[in-house]
């Protein structure tokens, strides 16, 4: 099977989408190029004194906003053209959340599981000095956050050191703006963890509740009964699957590296964890009917999909087999053009990565917010809506002469916190961001894809930002 360049195939769904715009060429080559791509080697001293030298990259795909957003990627399959890739959806993803970033990604070409704990420090701090030393990180810059290989243990390394080399300077009360996806003693924000995967929940909740999109696919209004498939159980598809089976839906098939499971009268994703958990793997599952290819899952009989892992995992050769008729990808380009071409004749609807990955980048919007304005949200308001809840709450007593329970006064007067606004401003931003794609293709009868409707809401947003600045006319 010959190797498709992820950078390449980001490319075609621009230019197909861009084939609906009427902008300048050369603005459009503009926003599809990667502006600065920074590739370098640093050696990496070993525990038993050996060196290693190692691989790494950050791009930043887009400078129409500052400072750029991206994760940083530790992984032995990373190479430029991923990492190009991933920087480009996150132009558009940031875009399309409406989000003031611009694109970026990092990675390093290493197995973080190879390497000890002093060694992922070193190898961590000395990826963030050279970043530093060509002004690639920084709050208003360049602001990392975490991805596949990678958690708030590193984030909070990146922090520090970055707070290190500027110890001297006076913008140093932003220092932890250079990094989210920190931990919580260090500044993070609660609900990074579950962001990503409850965003593809949100995602889907919103395409289910539209009753006339889902009689086109021959499926039911809402969530409850429908049978899902998830590939990766990692953050992102563990907490998508979690909050949809929450919500009613039948978990019908789970993979991971290991293989992938099925049983069409469901899981309990909670003890499959568990069973993982004891043999190091989801094979062999009580009543499952087991697989040793975890790629396998995509052609599982299911109402909705969820890539969760890899790009390219839907491919030309697998696409026709897929049943599912939602695909939601929480994954960054698990979808190939050909695949995709494919699942359109289908009348599949695909929820694009770059729509329904969008969470992480939200709320890490969030957290830079939380970090430039050093207030945590909810902590001003909180109580006073509390007093105005029972200020309330004690009126309706007084008027009726009846009593509120425990229970209901505990639902009623309820100041919000952290977690509360950060789920709100989820939730908001992945309803409004889905209705603005489904509208273009509402308007447009010759725009067939979810994923193309996307592109266009995204190049529109950046060649105004562009044309604002004056850059083209």
């Amino acid at each position: 099977m010959e190797q498709t360049s992820f950078f390449g195939e980001v490319c075609r769904y621009f230019d197909k989408a861009a084939e609906f715009l009427n902008y300048p060429k050369g603005l459009l080559e503009q926003i599809k190029m990667c502006n600065s791509v920074y590739h370098f080697q640093f050696p990496l001293r070993k525990d038993d004194d050996t060196y290693e030298v190692v691989n790494a990259w950050r791009v930043e795909h887009s400078h129409h906003m500052l400072p750029v957003k991206g994760g940083i990627r530790y992984d032995e399959m990373v190479d430029e053209d991923k990492i190009m890739a991933m920087s480009a959806l996150m132009t558009f993803k940031c875009a399309i959340a409406n989000v003031p970033f611009g694109g970026a990604k990092g990675g390093i070409k290493v197995d973080p599981k190879k390497l000890k704990l002093s060694e992922l420090e070193r190898l961590t701090r000395r990826y963030t000095t050279e970043l530093i030393k060509k002004n690639f990180i920084g709050p208003g810059i360049d602001v990392p956050s975490p991805d596949y290989g990678t958690g708030p243990r590193e984030m909070a390394w990146i922090a520090d050191t970055y707070a290190t080399f500027h110890s001297h300077n006076t913008n140093q009360i932003d220092s932890l703006a250079c990094v989210t996806g920190k931990p919580l003693s260090q500044h993070g924000i609660m609900g990074r963890t579950e962001a990503v995967g409850r965003g593809v929940f949100f995602a889907i909740r919103e395409a289910c509740k539209i009753d006339e999109d889902m009689k086109k696919l021959g499926l039911t209004k809402g969530l409850a009964g429908k049978r899902v498939v998830v590939q990766g159980l990692g953050n992102v598809g563990y907490w998508a699957a979690k909050l949809l089976q929450e919500s009613g839906v039948i978990l019908v098939g789970l993979a991971e590296k290991e293989g992938a499971i099925y049983d069409p009268k469901g899981f309990d994703l909670e003890d499959v964890m568990k069973h993982r958990k004891e043999t190091g793997s989801i094979l062999n599952y009580k009543n499952a009917q087991n697989f040793n290819n975890p790629i396998s899952c995509i052609e599982f009989e299911c109402d909705i999909l969820i890539p969760a892992a890899l790009e390219n995992v839907i491919i030309k050769e697998n696409a026709g087999g897929v049943k599912a008729k939602i695909i939601a990808e929480g994954a960054e380009g698990p979808t190939t053009n050909e695949a995709e071409e494919i699942l359109i004749k289908k009348g599949v609807l695909v929820l694009a990565d770059m729509y329904a990955n969008a969470g992480g980048v939200t709320v890490s919007y969030f957290e830079w917010l939380k970090n430039l304005s050093h207030v945590s949200f909810g902590r001003l308001g909180r109580r006073h809506e509390e007093i105005l809840d029972t200020n309330f709450a004690n009126v309706i007593e007084n008027m009726t002469g009846k009593k509120l329970t425990t229970e209901q006064k505990k639902i009623v007067i309820k100041g919000a916190n952290e977690i509360d606004y950060v789920n709100s401003g989820l939730e908001d931003t992945m309803i409004i961001s889905y209705h603005t794609i489904r509208n273009i293709m509402m308007k447009n009868p010759k725009i067939e894809s979810f994923r193309r409707a996307a592109y266009i809401d995204a190049i529109n947003k950046v060649a105004t930002s562009y044309m604002s600045l004056g850059i083209f006319p």
